[in-house]
């Protein structure tokens, strides 16, 4: 009789239970459909993930005015950052790989269910007399209303509320049922706690934690892609600059040439190696002038500055090639920042992770399916609907109570997906020492660039001293009758090259320190650029 007069309670007492329980206890992370990564840069700040409103993206690009961009490498790097429409596309992939997390969260999500219908059946059936058949007519109509939810535990509950009806012409009164349940299904062997049920919303975490090491790398390349640019860019410029006075000079020399011809003092075939050095400058000239055109082009593509006629506008470069003032730290140092902060690296441990986790989950398919069910039920009978509902409180119940057992005969497939896990889990433990090993080598590579453009500096710096020189004499020597305008000439195209030499060497150098600052993973941090994938990922964290 108590379990009569307090069954109603007790359904009530559960239904709130499933209504207000919290995701808490699903170890859900926290909601990021709002947070905002920042990238900052030279003291500015642009967002680097999607989530602009219109307002704070109008804050957050510039407007350029119309005609030359005159930009520094930070201001470069910075535009870059705002407009380039590849990263566009990139910083769509985090939130592309969080939707995955809110599907996987929807497995825990409360589920209502209804249904309502209705139905007439006219036909005959044995008349009661037990000798002839008899005409009927019934009109039935089911209302049906449930509440379930799945807990990580492995704990399935639902609620139900069921309401029937009858009007047969066989009888004279019409008959009302009414249900109100409670089912509850837990798991005991497969399927049991948290640890199982959440694996796979725990492998989409680490995935969109990846897109995130993803995008970082990706952003990584573009800015190192953007100075390295930027510096051709400079290079061509300034090669212009050179072969320009070079030209200059070639005419003079020819001026010179024809001035000493005409008074005797040297024969007209020495016009001939002035001519062709002057053709060849002219030559050379063109040929950096196309160069210049083709980096203003590819960079203008990496800034992709807002405004009209993109390809038409001119690049102004503030910074020239000049040698940085920078202490070089031990390559051990570099090597290590790359343990910590390269994004490929934090890739494999968080594929080691999920290893980790699919491990989890194909252990658990070992398990035989064990659940115990339980249902129970109080119901209400009468002629009426708010009678019936009324009647919940009398002695009617139902009680269902049980155990299911399944488990494949041989289990052939869950212990070929566990020993498929635990084959690639080693495969990315060996794939992460290997990958390691590689970034070492690259770093070292790296560093032994730095070194060998830093010296070429110096050599450089010392040929062009001494081509100056050999120029210097050569023309002095022509002007007395004791060289030819073939050596002088020679001199001139030599003085050319190291000087370009010595440039492109500063430029190789600039360029070294970026591929050093990439392999290291330090590119992003040095230039003061806020990314995801910032903190390394830590193997210990299950």
């Amino acid at each position: 009789m108590m379990f009569s007069k307090n069954y109603r309670r007790l359904v009530f007492v559960w239904g709130v239970a499933l209504l207000s329980a919290s995701c808490a206890g699903v170890d859900l992370p926290a909601d990021r459909s709002t947070d905002m990564e920042m990238v900052g840069t030279a003291g500015s700040t642009v967002l680097l993930t999607q989530g602009r409103t219109k307002e704070n993206e109008a804050e957050a690009v510039p407007s350029l005015p119309p005609g030359p961009i005159t930009i520094s490498v930070n201001e470069a790097v910075l535009l870059c950052l705002e407009n380039n429409r590849s990263l566009v596309v990139e910083r769509l992939t985090p939130a592309i790989r969080q939707t995955a997390e809110e599907q996987e969260k929807a497995v825990f999500d409360p589920v209502l269910d209804a249904e309502v219908s209705a139905g007439r059946v006219k036909g005959e059936r044995l008349a009661r007399s037990g000798s002839e058949t008899e005409a009927y007519t019934s009109d039935t109509a089911d209302g049906a209303i449930s509440l379930e939810r799945y807990f990580p535990s492995g704990t399935s509950v639902a609620l139900e509320a069921d309401m029937a009806y009858t009007d047969s012409s066989l009888y004279d009164d019409s008959f009302f049922e009414a249900r109100l349940g409670m089912t509850v299904n837990q798991a005991l062997l497969r399927g049991l706690g948290s640890e199982a049920n959440l694996v796979r919303l725990r492998q989409a975490r680490l995935d969109t934690r990846m897109s995130e090491y993803e995008l970082r790398g990706f952003t990584e390349s573009l800015v190192a892609e953007v100075e390295r640019t930027y510096w051709d860019c400079a290079l061509s410029r300034r090669q212009i600059e050179i072969v320009e006075e070079s030209l200059k000079v070639a005419r003079q020399q020819r001026d010179e040439t024809e001035e000493l011809i005409a008074v005797g003092r040297l024969a007209r075939s020495e016009l001939a190696a002035v001519q062709a050095e002057v053709a060849a400058q002219s030559q050379a000239l063109i040929e950096a002038r196309a160069n210049e055109q083709s980096f203003q082009l590819k960079l203008l593509r990496l800034l992709n500055p807002p405004g009209p006629d993109l390809w038409s506008r001119e690049v102004k470069l503030i910074h020239q090639p000049t040698l940085p003032r920078i202490e070089m730290e031990a390559v051990e140092r570099h090597v290590a920042v790359s343990a910590r902060m390269r994004p490929l690296l934090n890739q494999a441990r968080l594929d080691l992770l999920r290893g980790d986790l699919e491990l989890v989950k194909t252990r658990d398919g070992l398990l035989p399916l064990l659940d115990l069910f339980a249902t129970l039920g109080k119901s209400g009978y009468a002629n009426a609907f708010g009678d019936a509902v009324g009647n919940l409180d009398g002695n009617n119940f139902d009680a269902l109570a049980g155990v299911r057992l399944a488990y494949p005969i041989f289990n052939r497939d869950a212990r070929a997906r566990h020993r498929q896990a635990q084959l690639s889990r080693k495969q990315a433990e060996k794939a992460l020492d290997n990958l390691s090993q590689l970034v070492e080598m690259d770093v070292r590579s790296a560093y032994i660039e730095v070194g060998r453009t830093k010296q070429q500096i110096d050599a450089s710096s010392v040929t062009r001293a001494f081509d100056e020189e050999k120029l210097r004499t050569e023309t002095e020597k022509l002007r007395v009758g004791k060289s030819t305008s073939f050596l002088v000439a020679q001199a001139q195209r030599d003085l050319l090259a190291s000087r370009i030499a010595e440039v492109r060497a500063i430029v190789n150098y600039l360029k070294a320190l970026i591929g050093l600052y990439r392999q290291d993973g330090s590119l992003l941090e040095r230039r003061r650029v806020a990314a995801p994938g910032r903190e390394p990922v830590s193997l210990s964290r299950k």
